[in-house]
């Protein structure tokens, strides 16, 4: 009997991508089906910062990171014209405020580990160091699952394709409206709860007058909206939130989204026509409910989930990323630690590859409980919105508003600077990963 286990991933993004890096890399069998018919380019900017930027350290992603990384030097709040009334500067913040020092947009960390990804199942893995294995990945675009059917010795996955195969473990990884979810838990509402809003970005060109390198935010009555630097300097990414009743009429009517848009931010002043011109014509418009997902256990039988659709804080966070990278290299070591436990017992004589391994329920049961602790308190962490609520970030009366900007002036001061700096650094540091296992791998080039 074979020692190796059959990994199945749901959604090849940045969690999905990052947890089957690891796995390939160990010589495991893995299956990645992503819904969309190709990788998704750019996406907002997104951060590396404390334990998920030792993970991307250990899996050695840093050297791409650092050659997609974007000139971000902080974030600064404007008025209707423009005028600046306070900053948050990377370096004043020591990257731990609401720029890191670590920024990537989205797209271009998704490519790094598609790089990482087809450089391992190149060199074949452990098992194969000579040569290619094709056996070891299997990247499946414009696929998804519609039915799993769990068995004590596996999972039956359903694919829109009609193919059915059986996988010793299957990871959700397909983000708040997971349907790796929703197929083994159960309806999306039980977990999933909405903020109050809803978030919207796509891409603009970088207005003449926008300071190179800072993140400008302005605050209106019920919204913020702001502009932030892409990796092309003539380009920039537009973000927009609003603080709204939750309305199910919006989901897949892009029209009726861009017309709430319209209405949050169209009297903000500085550039909000040409944000909202931008709109019109952009071909990455997103847009989704401002959310959070809770769930009473990350793992169900032979089914586990991680990234959004296991920990989602909602954008607000800003955590997103972090504990993608950090749930995919926890499940990654247990499910290595549990691949490596059957072989030991399979060259022993000692009951083949299902002793000890994801084939054995008590096994499997025990490191799924295992990741989960360890995960645990970097995703209490992540839910922690700034100022405690949309609510507080987002007053909806223009009395509330302008003593919410008083108070950013306030807090951004540099006589608060220290306070500033130890309500946004929390406890992070107190946060640390798991000791190694094995050595790092080789940085990818």
């Amino acid at each position: 009997m074979s020692t190796a286990p059959r990994i199945l991933i749901s959604g090849g993004g940045i969690a999905g991508n990052a947890l089957a890096l690891q796995l390939v890399r160990a010589g495991i069998p893995t299956t990645i089906v992503e819904r969309a018919r190709a990788p998704r380019p750019g996406g907002q900017a997104v951060d590396l910062r404390g334990a998920s930027r030792e993970a991307a350290e250990r899996l050695g992603l840093m050297p791409g990171i650092r050659r997609h990384q974007l000139d971000e030097r902080g974030m600064s709040y404007v008025d209707g014209h423009g005028r600046v009334y306070g900053r948050m500067s990377m370096e004043d913040f020591d990257g731990k405020g609401a720029i890191a020092e670590i920024e990537i947009t989205r797209g271009d960390l998704n490519d790094v580990l598609l790089d990482a990804l087809r450089e391992a199942a190149a060199s074949g893995g452990p098992s194969n160091p000579v040569g290619a294995d094709e056996s070891l990945l299997d990247q499946r675009y414009g696929e998804h699952l519609v039915a799993l059917d769990q068995q004590t010795d596996g999972v039956d996955a359903t694919f829109a394709s009609g193919r059915r195969e059986r996988y010793d473990l299957v990871v959700g990884a397909d983000g708040v409206h997971s349907a790796t979810r929703r197929l083994a838990f159960g309806p999306e509402d039980r977990y999933v709860t909405n903020l109050g809003g809803y978030a919207a970005f796509f891409t603009m060109p970088t207005p003449a007058d926008l300071e190179p390198g800072w993140f400008a935010m302005r605050l209106v009555p019920g919204a913020m909206f702001g502009i932030r630097p892409d990796g092309d300097p003539a380009t920039s990414k537009a973000i927009i939130n609003v603080r709204t009743d939750r309305d199910p009429a919006l989901r897949g009517d892009p029209a009726a989204q861009r017309a709430l848009i319209r209405s949050a931010i169209a009297d903000g002043g500085w550039h909000a026509t040409r944000i909202l011109e931008a709109m019109e014509r952009a071909d990455d418009f997103y847009f989704d409910e401002l959310a959070r997902v809770d769930m009473p256990s990350l793992s169900s039988g032979r089914v586990v989930l991680i990234g959004d659709a296991a920990t989602c804080g909602s954008p607000l966070t800003g955590m997103g990323t972090a504990m993608a990278i950090l749930g995919a290299y926890l499940l990654g070591l247990e499910v290595i630690g549990l691949a490596d436990a059957a072989a030991t017992a399979a060259g022993s004589g000692d009951g083949g590859g299902g002793v000890g391994g994801l084939g054995d329920p008590v096994a499997l049961a025990a490191a799924l409980a295992r990741f989960e602790e360890q995960l645990a308190p970097h995703a209490e962490r992540s839910r922690q919105i700034p100022g405690g609520s949309l609510a507080v970030m987002l007053p909806r009366t223009r009395i509330m508003s302008a003593l919410a900007r008083v108070n950013v002036k306030l807090m951004l001061s540099r006589p608060m600077r220290p306070l500033a700096k130890k309500l946004f650094a929390g406890d992070a540091e107190d946060l640390p990963l798991p000791a190694e296992q094995t050595a790092a791998p080789q940085p990818v080039e």
